[in-house]
């Protein structure tokens, strides 16, 4: 049984950084395309970056050159670092791992505000 668990969510000023930190408990780690996805008020959950078990990484269009997404197998982990942050990416934020099943963390707070 796979759990995840995030961890980094933080109020930040525009402009500011944080790092997302998500603990994979569970074995084959480096089988599983990880990504991070986040959920607004009054929207629907969306994909923000994935990478795979061997470091390709995709990203949403609007995060491209300020968020970056990275792993360590070793130590079953993924990140998300976030810089120049904006109001728009307040949201909350969950950990996701997928090979035949997917799993879901229960999601980290992350506040854009001055």
């Amino acid at each position: 049984q796979v759990q995840l668990v995030e961890s980094g969510g933080d109020l930040v000023q525009p402009g500011g950084s944080l790092r997302l930190s998500c603990a994979f408990s569970g074995s084959r780690f480096s089988f599983y395309t990880m990504g991070w996805y986040r959920q607004a008020p009054g929207q629907q959950r969306e994909l923000v970056a994935t990478i795979t078990g061997g470091g390709t990484t995709t990203y949403v269009e609007s995060v491209k050159g300020r968020f970056t997404i990275s792993r360590d197998n070793a130590k079953k982990m993924q990140y998300l670092q976030m810089n120049s942050l904006k109001s728009e990416d307040t949201a909350v934020y969950y950990c996701n791992a997928r090979n035949i099943n997917v799993y879901w963390g229960q999601g980290t707070q992350v506040t854009v505000s001055s």
